[in-house]
């Protein structure tokens, strides 16, 4: 079924039932829509748009911080036959000029949040004839239109347009952590499969209630809440990460399935353990799921929650923006004797681990991870170039490292590009990080490769103590001393990791910052 059709469909069983709630902690706001009031919203921007010329098959840019209009935003483009663009909330003025044009976007909606880049990028846009403008009306530029007063204006009624499952339905841009942006182009049959494979992982039904805290502009926040969006189920969209505002969500609005990037879940540990947020305070016996995704998850963090939060089932999920999100790979919610592993094919999936000729290497050795299912990627668009180099007769190239062991369990063992080699030795990072994280001092980890005239590369660590811990680089040196002497770290440096809105660590930040001296050696 049409992704949109799922939506006039809730509307109509659901009509009156809440379908999301925003909260914004800091802001003491929480407002809801209904799925009916939702999905009108989406048959007025979808007939805003079309007014304004849009046409099927045409782009949209799509610019929104996290709010209850993101996804009616959506789902109105996607109800013109247009594509969906939505872009990173982190992108500069330069970025957003670069993936309208590559886009070739014919409009834009965007939050006031971005109003001065998007006017620095007006000159890159040219192919951008209308601007909607969601924000205050006394800080709307006289370029763009009030959204608001459009959204009051239009049809409430859907437009009709004919949308098939395997038209394009929208292009999704990398992060760009890693170089120029590469758009994605997935089609209507990868979203609907999202929506499939998410329902049969983690068996959403629709008393189930999620809460969405990544941002949407990511596969991997949305794709998840598909699961619920299938069957109907409820989802609050909370507006901020420090724990008691996710507790306080949890408990009020009965909240049942969690997706959490691993430092929001470490975060929430390191509360408890410090006394800054009392469990007993908030009605959590309802919290049945608590998933992770989008990077490499410490076994670690998962025995430590385990033992704060016994009764909770949990999932790592794999997946890229390439194969329309998370759940090419699942651990599955009864594998907790695996964690670690990412997990098996998820449902209606394949993979295979094969070597720098694609020949299928044997259980046990690394190689490439290479997987195929209804979520893979159309292509990169306007670059068959890349789109040869990652598809392969319906196969996706991962760039992902890993090992299947005895039990067909899939381990994650590095990104391809992130291999550190030094003396002539692979050294896959995730290890290293793991093994840091097991020191109860240590609260966040992140490996790099420095360049270095004699070995090639040499280990070094980034290292976040937990608050109001020490630790000298005497005492970290001592405890790597466990780890095999060519694994173990010639560099440390004590700093915040930073990580993008979707928790995966920006290494090519840190190899920017510490590629030079600014780091103890020994």
């Amino acid at each position: 079924m049409i992704i949109h059709e799922i939506l006039a469909r809730n509307a109509r069983m659901y009509g009156e039932e809440i379908a999301l709630i925003e909260r914004d902690p800091a802001a003491n706001r929480r407002v809801s829509l209904t799925w009916r009031a939702f999905d009108e919203m989406a048959n007025r921007v979808a007939n805003a748009l079309i007014a304004r010329g849009v046409q099927k098959g045409d782009k949209v840019i799509h610019l929104m911080m996290n709010s209850l209009e993101w996804l009616p935003f959506y789902f109105g483009i996607l109800r013109t036959g247009a594509w969906a663009v939505p872009l990173n909330f982190r992108f500069t003025a330069r970025d957003i000029g670069y993936c309208a044009g590559i886009a070739e976007a014919k409009a834009m909606v965007f939050g006031e949040e971005f109003l001065d880049r998007v006017d620095q990028a007006r000159e890159e846009m040219p192919n951008i004839k209308e601007f909607l403008f969601m924000g205050a009306e006394e800080k709307r530029p006289p370029w763009a239109e009030q959204a608001e007063t459009l959204l009051h204006s239009g049809s409430a009624q859907d437009p009709g347009v004919e949308v098939g499952l395997m038209d394009e339905a929208a292009l999704y841009f990398t992060s760009g952590t890693t170089g120029t942006p590469k758009p994605i182009l997935l089609t209507h049959r990868n979203l609907e499969a999202a929506c499939i494979v998410e329902n049969r992982h983690h068996n959403q039904t629709h008393k189930d209630n999620f809460l969405c805290i990544p941002p949407l502009y990511h596969t991997g926040s949305k794709m998840h809440w598909f699961g619920n969006f299938i069957v109907g189920a409820k989802a609050v969209i909370l507006r901020g990460i420090q724990p008691e505002w996710i507790l306080e969500a949890v408990s009020e609005e009965k909240v049942t399935v969690v997706f959490l990037l691993v430092p929001w879940a470490q975060d929430i540990l390191v509360a408890v353990e410090t006394g800054k947020v009392n469990l007993d305070d908030y009605r959590l016996d309802q919290w049945r799921l608590m998933h992770i995704g989008a990077q490499p998850v410490p076994p670690s963090l998962i025995r430590n929650w385990k033992k704060v939060f016994p009764h909770h089932d949990y999932d790592t999920n794999y997946g890229l923006s390439e194969t329309t999100g998370p759940g090419c790979v699942h651990l599955g919610m009864e594998n907790t004797h695996k964690v670690g592993a990412i997990g098996r094919p998820g449902f209606d999936w394949e993979y295979r681990i094969v070597d720098s000729d694609l020949r299928e290497v044997p259980a046990g050795q690394t190689g490439e991870l290479m997987v195929k299912g209804p979520g893979v990627m159309k292509g990169y668009y306007r670059n068959p170039e890349a789109t040869r180099a990652a598809l392969c007769d319906g196969w996706l190239l991962t760039g992902d490292m890993a090992r299947v062991d005895e039990d067909g369990f899939i381990w994650l063992v590095d990104r391809k590009k992130d291999v550190i080699i030094t003396g002539g030795e692979n050294i896959f990072p995730v290890e290293i990080e793991d093994f840091l994280l097991e020191n109860p001092k240590i609260q966040d980890a992140a490996v790099i490769g420095i360049p270095d005239e004699r070995l090639g590369e040499i280990v070094a660590a980034a290292v976040q103590v937990k608050p109001g811990v020490d630790m000298t680089e005497e005492e970290f040196m001592e405890f790597c001393e466990k780890l095999p002497r060519y694994k173990r770290p010639r560099r440390v440096f004590f700093d915040d990791v930073p990580r993008n809105p979707t928790g995966k660590i920006e290494k090519p930040k840190l190899r920017r910052k510490y590629g030079g001296k600014e780091s103890f050696q020994v």
